[in-house]
């Protein structure tokens, strides 16, 4: 790598660690089984899709369009950033110096922010395919940003075992998170299998659990389980460094699809969410089993 002229701090990738800590639970737990030097790597990954998603989940007031410029100059930052330019924030400067570092593509948190911007002006997705372009952005970029830190090729097999993890894991959070997305006045559950099981979305507005929301749960849980299980030959192929975190990660994620199946796929009173003895547990028999 070239030399930038300047480096993140350790105050800086320390901010990234925090946000981890604050919001990411389980990623946060899933990637201490990580080297080090590469769990700083993820750190700074997950600090930079944090900073963006919180202004536009969580506005705290802010405009639509106050929160279309905060993206924009984020954008022109990141960027700057990659081309040699020192950003002004602190988590751009994390990022910026470890995806040169290690060799980030360009086009992953680009598509990135693409979905994020997407989330301010779209509410509803007509059909599953219009979801997975969405999670091509907001959950694929995301596990395709972690390939230089697990050091593996951005190939075939590897691409689309990571994709059906990273679209398991974002469909877990849209099942978690019905309640919370109506709040925000969106809804990721298609709506051609709302339809399907004659629903719309002012039933879901009504936030009752009802038979045929229960039967769309049960079809959206059996999906997703899919997924993870399409990704798990992948999941076995990654170096020896790499397997237990990701496994970790996607052993705790599944497992909020049995809590939703617990609570009688009851999704707007509260999350659905694995307990502290369950992840830590499993975060030990992972570490020594493997």
């Amino acid at each position: 790598m070239a030399d930038l002229g300047w480096k993140a701090s350790a105050e800086d990738y320390e901010l990234c660690r925090r946000l981890h800590a604050q919001h990411g639970s389980t990623y946060y737990l899933s990637s201490r089984l990580f080297p080090p030097r590469r769990r700083r790597q993820v750190d700074a990954v997950y600090g930079f899709v944090r900073v963006p998603d919180e202004w536009v989940d969580n506005a705290g007031g802010a405009s639509r369009e106050e929160s279309e410029r905060k993206l924009a100059a984020y954008r022109r930052e990141l960027i700057a950033g990659l081309d040699g330019e020192r950003p002004l924030h602190p988590v751009l400067r994390a990022f910026c110096e470890t995806a040169l570092q290690i060799g980030i593509p360009r086009e992953e948190p680009l598509v990135f922010l693409d979905a994020m911007e997407q989330d301010l002006t779209q509410t509803v997705y007509p059909t599953y395919e219009d979801l997975r372009a969405y999670m091509r952005g907001s959950a694929v970029a995301v596990a395709f940003m972690m390939f230089p830190i697990l050091g593996i090729p951005m190939r075939e097999g590897f691409r689309e075992g990571a994709a059906s993890l990273a679209e398991a894991m974002q469909m877990t959070n849209f099942l978690r998170d019905v309640g919370e997305d109506l709040d925000r006045g969106r809804i990721y559950l298609p709506l051609e299998d709302l339809e399907s099981f004659g629903l719309t979305p002012d039933d879901l507005r009504r936030r009752e659990v009802t038979d045929p929301f229960v039967r769309l749960m049960r079809f959206e849980i059996e999906r997703t389980r899919k997924l993870y299980a399409a990704s798990d030959p992948e999941i076995a192929r990654l170096p020896a460094f790499g397997r237990k975190p990701v496994r970790l990660a996607r052993e705790l994620y599944s497992r909020i699809l049995d809590r939703i199946e617990d609570r009688g796929y009851d999704v707007f009173g509260g999350r659905a969410r694995t307990g502290r003895v369950e992840r830590a547990l499993t975060a030990l028999r992972v570490a020594v089993l493997g």
